[in-house]
């Protein structure tokens, strides 16, 4: 598994991953990115500052979801306990489908009835997690997902849905988790990566709506949606999340790979153009 020490202090693995140029690696704006083998659980390439914080905006809800998959398998809360708008439970707050708005205000639709991806979902959920542990939200994340996989650079000031900060070493630390997860068992990622309210049909933001847009617990599934950040060689299981600040992780368990991506412009059509391709190439590296 990656560790945090395999990443030396210049932000290069300690066994250098490949660092040859991809053919579709090309942006007009500083970016870092990686590819995390699943069978070594090593980087096979990474290119740009590893060590470099960048904003994670909507990656965030990764660690929110994950932190809440360890509260479940501990009993602190349950995947059917009642959270959010009347008839809501954790799971349909994980899933984006217990009808809550993107940002604020009275619900849209009764639970499980559409998927409307929501900010406020994902705070709501943490927020009651949190609450059953006598935590702030920051403390619970960092004390659950964050600590325990080493990733020493990333932090959660504020919204468990928005606020990340974190590094392309970091982040390839958890997608190293997400690919062999240590810190919940494998009947819970199973589920975690399984869709959950199948056919609902919903908008993906920056790419319009979605007939079927498949959702897991936290984690967003690629399914056959179209258009897509990922390319169209990229499984129906892939699983991951993009963010508005020009972010993704996604893994192919087909592959038993995961890549992670971070730059400082906010996602706009330069990453709408070049994304699928070059998650494409870093697929196949």
């Amino acid at each position: 598994m990656v560790s945090s020490d395999s990443f030396d202090d210049d932000g290069g693995a300690g066994t250098p991953a490949p660092t040859s140029p991809l053919k579709t690696d090309a942006f007009s704006f500083e970016h870092a990115l990686a590819v995390v083998d699943g069978a070594s659980g090593e980087l096979s390439h990474s290119s740009g500052q590893l060590d470099r914080v960048f904003q994670l905006a909507s990656v965030t809800k990764l660690f929110a979801a994950w932190g809440t998959l360890i509260a479940v398998e501990n009993k602190v809360i349950g995947l059917a306990d009642p959270c959010g708008p009347a008839g809501s439970t954790v799971r349909h707050l994980l899933a984006h489908a217990s009808g809550l708005p993107f940002d604020q205000g009275a619900r849209l639709a009764k639970p499980g009835e559409r998927r409307i991806y929501s900010n406020l979902g994902i705070e709501t959920v943490s927020d009651a997690v949190a609450g059953c542990l006598g935590l702030s939200v920051e403390e619970w994340l960092r004390s659950s997902v964050l600590e325990p996989l080493g990733m020493g650079d990333t932090t959660v000031p504020d919204s468990p849905a928005t606020s990340g900060l974190s590094t392309v070493a970091d982040l390839s630390l958890f997608a190293a988790e997400l690919l062999r997860p240590s810190l919940i068992s494998p009947m819970m990622a199973s589920e975690a990566t399984s869709v959950q309210f199948p056919r609902l049909s919903g908008v993906l933001p920056g790419y319009g709506r979605q007939a079927d847009n498949r959702w897991g617990l936290g984690l967003e599934i690629r399914g056959h949606k179209q258009p897509h950040w990922t390319g169209k060689k990229f499984s129906a299981r892939t699983f991951g999340h993009f963010g508005q600040s020009g972010s993704f992780i996604w893994v192919d368990p087909t592959v038993r790979k995961a890549g992670v991506f971070l730059g400082i412009e906010p996602f706009g059509a330069e990453h709408k153009e070049k994304w699928p391709a070059l998650t494409e190439e870093m697929r196949g590296l």
